[in-house]
């Protein structure tokens, strides 16, 4: 993995959602929305982030996921100057660049899909996955989008094409959208020649549950999105049950034995955390997590600002996570003190991970834990904190000398604190 990693935290961005663009395919006016990123880059910066994590940019027909070209960036978002222009002031302000790679499938509007539609004959054929009553594969019953054949070389042919493609033109990073659909073997066959030119890139594998260090070690990826911690951070909070993240920190610091997971406590496809944990005072508890455990962190925007919105499974049920941001940072509203706060929060806990760069590979083990209260040290084996996080509504003690001892430093300081009803701290 490449060094520059160590010390990344991505600001992960819907770009369609983000400008305001229109994601059912009734509009699909020219415009050159991207570049409306770029007033933001000063914002993502002043949070405390150094990475811009970009959804889908290329040609879709709809919500970006249903790619028609990879090799054009979609109209609605603007052109191939655009995102040109974006990269570059990223760079200029030394933030690393990733984009979506939805590799798994294409929409209907494919231009190889619809040369194959036309002529049974076609070499397009090759690229597409059929049943064997010879029809298309549909991705997860969405019919819309049309699986390609990860067994055949055109396929990996055309990922390889892709990924250098826009790699030469500055980008740093990609996300693999719906890894777990895919074999690790094409992978595998891919990440070898891409890093031949671009040995430096960073890749992330989105993978929901199963064997993560398994197919990482099989694809080549460099990590892959920790949905498990995700799960159990906001369902421990929620339910008062911090023996549920406990377990998850136990398998999340095997994983950290074997990469560095890619955490998050939101992104575009799940409910916001605000919504998802209803005790309010829980919500920051999931950031103090996110931000002194080990893994690569990102912050999906709306977040950082405590915004709201419930996922639904329907048509357009992903529209209300992944909502229109004001032209820049200047017109947020200033009466919106709690988004305010939440800001600052964010600045606050970002600002301690950087004081302390070892927490990306850091691991963790308990020291007290009961169902409303959850202490913890996290440690390199070098360096260590304790944090401590209280959802009940008695004040909890912290024996700052035993968790010293534990982690076999000499004991200094106060001998303990105490966190009060439904607080967090950490200790160092």
């Amino acid at each position: 993995m490449a060094d520059w990693t160590e010390h990344v935290i991505w600001w992960h961005v819907y770009p369609l959602g983000f400008v305001g663009a229109d994601t059912t395919g009734a509009d699909r006016t020219p415009t050159h929305r991207l570049r409306q990123i770029e007033s933001w880059l000063d914002y993502l910066l002043d949070l405390g982030a150094n990475g811009l994590a970009l959804g889908p940019v290329f040609a879709s027909r709809t919500h970006g996921y249903d790619t028609t070209d990879y090799f054009r960036v979609d109209p609605r978002l603007g052109d191939t100057a655009d995102l040109e222009h974006l990269i570059a002031e990223c760079h200029r302000r030394g933030i690393r660049v990733m984009l979506d790679g939805v590799f798994n499938h294409v929409g209907r509007d494919f231009a190889p899909l619809v040369a194959a539609l036309a002529d049974p004959a076609a070499a397009e054929n090759a690229l597409f996955r059929r049943t064997p009553a010879g029809e298309l594969v549909a991705f997860e019953g969405h019919d819309a989008l049309v699986t390609l054949d990860h067994d055949t070389p055109a396929v990996i042919a055309l990922v390889i094409d892709v990924m250098t493609h826009w790699l030469d033109r500055g980008i740093d990073a990609w996300r693999l959208d719906a890894a777990y659909a895919m074999p690790a073997a094409f992978w595998a066959n891919v990440l070898p020649r891409v890093r031949e030119r671009h040995p430096q890139v960073y890749v992330m594998g989105e993978v929901l549950h199963g064997d993560y260090a398994g197919f990482v070690a099989a694809s080549g990826v460099d990590t892959v999105t920790q949905y498990e911690l995700w799960q159990a951070i906001w369902h421990a909070l929620n339910e008062v049950n911090f023996f549920e993240l406990d377990w998850a920190l136990t398998r999340h610091t095997a994983f950290l034995g074997a990469f560095v997971p890619y955490t998050f406590i939101g992104n575009h496809d799940v409910t916001r955390l605000a919504s998802q944990i209803h005790d309010e005072r829980h919500h920051p508890h999931a950031l103090v997590l996110l931000l002194t455990l080990g893994g690569t962190p990102a912050i999906y925007y709306g977040d950082e600002r405590g915004l709201r919105a419930v996922k639904e499974q329907r048509a357009g049920g992903d529209d209300a996570v992944r909502p229109a941001y004001p032209l820049s940072a200047v017109d947020l509203d200033p009466a919106d003190t709690a988004g305010t706060e939440s800001f600052v929060l964010h600045q606050e806990l970002i600002g301690l991970r950087r004081r302390h760069p070892w927490l990306h590979t850091a691991t963790s083990r308990p020291l007290a834990l009961t169902n409303t209260g959850y202490v913890i040290e996290v440690n390199d084996g070098s360096h260590h904190l304790v944090v401590a996080l209280n959802l009940g509504d008695e004040i909890l003690r912290v024996d700052t000398d035993a968790a010293q001892r534990l982690a076999g430093t000499a004991a200094a300081g106060p001998a303990g604190f105490t966190v009060p009803a439904h607080g967090w701290a950490v200790f160092g």
